[in-house]
């Protein structure tokens, strides 16, 4: 069973409304949601206990937050080649930290479908160098590792890095949990079906929003196991990594039954080829209105992250979003 709120950012908000997360959305209606029945609506007021839908949030929670992409790789879908020298891929972290990013994603392993595994070694010779060089450039903010190996979380931890992002949810190696753990960082926890090289083919699940939903919550409690409080969690459902089209529709639909794991809500679909189907738009880099629209609409059901490509375009975008629903120009 899932109590997924039903989210409204608009200026009208009734008396009785609950804020959701301490962030900028209010809900004052729950879908319930179960594997064995259809929906139905309940007013929040006649639900029970609704911690995990309004308690702030310790991460990135109080307004939307931009994680900038920097693939520091040869290979990734949409801009593969762009970062792979480090001292670009340095320059281009800075421009998009200069843009509004407060987090940047670095990642020195391609996980876009049918992409090869890179070992170790080479992922730390890629990745060091950026971390390194976006520290000694003046970057303050948040460095994320993108990475699913515990060596070359520690080796990133040491250059500056401070989160860890797991594509497979710490099951590829778990011992990164330990790493993160030890270390005292924030982590991002994804779900993901397969690994990159085979999760497209022909993706299949009971329920999708179920499947998802039920697989981050025991990886959010096996993270607690290792020693990773609640507090520093980010859950990521993992749009395109083992999903079909109707798949990632069905999780943005509906993407606000995440809260209630009680965690902050990454969204990663930018530029992804469902967003390049339904917009006609074939080339990767083309993408950025549909990869906007997907985000202002997570927004719109109160997801906390967005990790993107186009960081100015989407900075824009997000301030018009909240001039327009709350009726003041915010700074």
């Amino acid at each position: 069973m899932i109590l997924r709120p039903v989210v409204s950012t608009d200026v009208a908000r009734p008396e009785g409304a609950r804020t959701l997360a301490g962030g900028w959305g209010w809900f004052d209606r729950v879908e319930l949601l179960r594997r064995d029945a259809p929906p139905e609506i309940l007013r929040a007021q006649k639900v029970g206990e609704l911690e995990a839908l309004t308690a702030p949030r310790a991460l990135f929670g109080e307004r939307p937050t931009v994680m900038g992409i920097v693939n520091a790789t040869p290979d990734s879908f949409s801009d593969g080649g762009l970062h792979a020298a480090a001292e670009d891929a340095v320059r281009g972290g800075l421009a998009m930290a200069a843009a509004g990013a407060a987090i940047l994603d670095i990642g020195g392993e391609s996980t876009r479908p049918g992409a090869a595994y890179v070992p170790a070694g080479e992922e730390i010779e890629r990745v060091v160098p950026v971390i390194a060089g976006l520290r000694a450039a003046g970057f303050v903010g948040t460095i994320s590792i993108d990475t699913r190996k515990a060596a070359v979380g520690e080796a990133a931890l040491a250059a500056g890095a401070d989160l860890i992002n797991d594509v497979s949810g710490f099951t590829h190696e778990p011992a990164l949990a330990d790493v993160a753990a030890a270390a005292r960082v924030p982590v991002c926890v994804m779900h993901a079906q397969g690994y990159p090289a085979t999760m497209q083919q022909n993706p299949r699940y009971d329920d999708v929003l179920h499947d998802v939903y039920d697989h981050l919550a025991a990886r959010i409690a096996a993270l607690e196991a290792a020693g990773i409080p609640r507090a520093r969690i980010i859950a990521d459902p993992g749009i395109g990594f083992g999903k079909t089209q109707a798949h990632n529709l069905a999780l943005l639909a509906r993407i606000s039954a995440f809260h209630g794991l009680g965690v902050p809500i990454l969204l990663g679909a930018s530029r992804k080829r469902f967003i390049g189907t339904i917009g006609a738009a074939p080339e990767a880099s083309d993408r950025a209105p549909g990869s906007i629209a997907v985000a202002l609409a997570a927004l719109g059901q109160g997801v906390q992250i967005l990790r993107v490509h186009d960081v100015a375009q989407t900075v824009q975008a997000i301030s018009l979003w909240r001039a327009t629903v709350t009726g003041y120009a915010n700074d």
